[in-house]
């Protein structure tokens, strides 16, 4: 994007990056991709009354998978649940979770206020196209993809199981 992003956002630069993303969703949604659902929500955020969008995506792993963009001063925030609060071998799931953050790039695991576990991220606003609404999306599908079955295997031990290969979307 431009220099004149840089900073904290004026209204009409905070709709240029609302125009942004919605012409990304708009896109994703028309070409079919794994996006099955997208809304933008006007003061979503409850604590700051920022712009929101809920995007839906089919996942292999998890059957759903949402992502929530959240455009802040400064930056575009993204976060997915990745699993409820782990029950079972707790310190395990953090460890497995916290080893697997390490070779992240953008993104990193987090401890919700819910005590959930979430894949979150921030970009500079000036950074926010399509290319970067692509590897947020295609990163987050990646990683619940890969994450998800081992850390509810661990957190969930008792009730879980991976569905076998012939179960899994393709």
């Amino acid at each position: 994007m431009t220099d004149r992003w840089a900073g904290v956002l004026g209204d009409a630069e905070r709709a240029e990056v609302c125009d942004v993303v919605d012409r990304w969703v708009a896109r994703t949604s028309a070409e079919g991709t794994a996006l099955v659902a997208a809304e933008r929500v006007e003061a979503g955020d409850p604590a700051t009354g920022a712009p929101r969008w809920v995007l839906r995506f089919r996942g292999e792993e998890k059957d759903v998978v949402t992502v929530w963009l959240t455009l802040h001063q400064r930056t575009l925030r993204h976060e997915v649940q990745l699993m409820p609060a782990p029950e079972e071998h707790v310190a395990e799931t953090y460890e497995y979770l916290l080893r697997k953050g390490a070779d992240l790039w953008g993104m990193g695991f987090a401890i919700g206020a819910e005590d959930a576990l979430y894949l979150v991220g921030r970009v500079p606003v000036e950074r926010v196209d399509d290319d970067e609404l692509d590897r947020i999306a295609g990163a987050s599908l990646a990683v619940v993809d890969e994450c998800f079955p081992t850390a509810m295997s661990l957190g969930f031990a008792s009730r879980f199981r991976r569905r076998p290969p012939a179960q899994r979307r393709r």
